[in-house]
């Protein structure tokens, strides 16, 4: 069914509602940006008919099964510590969240919203539709209780990225993603009241709402992190962050110093080499280059540095193989990336989990697009567990201050939706 629609956003908004009602639902919103590789305004998906549950050992060829059984649409999220399957190496920070490394699922009913139409696909669409026109659309408004720590004082911070840079001067990596928690215990939050808000402040892109029965993603990530169309594989890793500013003339004048910042030049090329690397394992001969190469995109609170890297995959590859093959993603390891991935389980304090994970979709015709978990509120309701991380770019040349600020950056929309933009310049 195939349905005009006179209000995109309205009907989008109550489709979401709609879909928080399930026990499960997975909601992808690209906010209208225009996108070359985009295909779609939001992608709900619904409901479960089948499901896939698995921790890093064989979660891809778990995967791989799942996928095969399913060939329609597949919704789903890898999470970052598959790095312990994909390379000899483990994880053994806290984890107050307990999410699955890889969870997917075929799902009852799907929505597709994009050129002021929705197609519902389902097997009782009239009723369905009926259903999502009556969804209340909930306040963002609804109380908060949320008292965010960090796992790093200020201090500490900077001896530990300090240290890092010893690593670095040392020759034993040239770039890592240092990444620190802020979680609050004891939190109680409407998820989805915190997501619309946190996407009328911070509206991205790559956005998200998971649900996965009481564990939630509120995700407003600007990053894609692997996409394939037809016989194209792209990634577009961001690396390089400078902050918005509402007088006109000191935003572009920040806009061009990223453009001009050493540091951040270096930071992006490194992950492109790394990211091409990556991508030859699954790359027809000869095809992976840069199609666009220190992109400068704007976006809410920052502008942002994107390359777009691509080639041909290889047709004995599958999907699920070439997503393994550059997983994590280059822009939140580093290079070498697996002394970085080590170095990192050395001195950050919290497991990731699907932070610096991804979230997407494999559809009917055979393409796929997943995200990188950023900008990302994590909740497990049932142990009332809050958490979001944000990182910044160890370099030779970073410095620990400056990195320092730019987390706290990262972190200032989740930090406003939650009420503590009043902690935001004391953390």
């Amino acid at each position: 069914m195939i349905v005009s629609l006179n209000n995109p956003e309205e009907f989008k908004q109550k489709a979401i509602a709609w879909a928080h009602s399930f026990e499960v639902c997975c909601c992808l919103n690209s906010n209208n940006f225009t996108d070359k590789y985009g295909k779609f305004e939001a992608l709900i998906a619904v409901g479960v008919k089948d499901e896939l549950t698995a921790n890093a050992g064989n979660a891809f060829e778990q995967l791989e099964q799942f996928r095969q059984k399913h060939q329609g649409w597949v919704t789903g999220f890898f999470g970052y510590d598959l790095k312990n399957e994909v390379e000899n190496l483990s994880s053994a920070n806290r984890d107050g969240l307990g999410f699955p490394d890889v969870y997917f699922f075929a799902p009852e009913h799907i929505i597709v919203i994009k050129n002021n139409k929705a197609e519902i696909i389902s097997d009782d669409a009239d009723s369905l539709l009926g259903d999502i026109e009556q969804a209340s659309i909930p306040s963002t408004d609804q109380p908060v209780s949320a008292y965010v720590k960090t796992r790093f004082s200020k201090d500490e911070y900077l001896q530990t990225a300090n240290q890092i840079k010893q690593h670095i001067a040392r020759g034993d990596i040239y770039v890592t993603n240092f990444c620190q928690e802020f979680y609050a215990e004891n939190a109680v939050i409407n998820p989805l009241s915190i997501y619309n808000k946190l996407n009328s402040i911070s509206p991205n892109p790559f956005s998200s709402y998971f649900k996965l029965r009481d564990k939630y993603v509120v995700c407003a990530s600007p990053e894609r992190f692997m996409a394939k169309r037809r016989d194209k594989l792209i990634s577009q890793p961001i690396k390089g962050t400078a902050k918005r500013s509402d007088d006109p003339a000191e935003d572009e004048a920040n806009k061009a110093s990223l453009k001009r910042h050493t540091k951040e030049l270096q930071e992006n090329v490194m992950i492109v080499d790394l990211v091409r690397n990556d991508l030859t394992r699954s790359a027809k001969p000869g095809t992976v280059k840069s199609e666009e190469l220190f992109g400068l995109y704007s976006f809410k609170h920052v502008h942002q540095m994107i390359s777009t890297v691509v080639c041909e995959k290889d047709d004995s590859i599958s999907d699920v193989e070439a997503i393994k093959n550059t997983f994590p993603m280059g822009s939140m390891t580093g290079a070498p990336k697996v002394s970085a991935m080590q170095l990192m389980e050395q001195y950050e304090r919290s497991k990731r989990g699907i932070y610096s994970g991804a979230i997407g979709y494999f559809s009917p015709n055979g393409d796929f697009d997943f995200n990188v978990v950023i900008r990302s509120l994590l909740y497990n309701s049932t142990n009332q567990y809050l958490s979001f991380q944000t990182g910044s770019a160890i370099t030779f040349n970073a410095d620990a201050e400056q990195e320092y600020e730019e987390c706290l950056l990262k972190a200032k929309a989740i930090l406003e939706v939650l009420g503590q933009s009043s902690a935001y310049s004391q953390l």
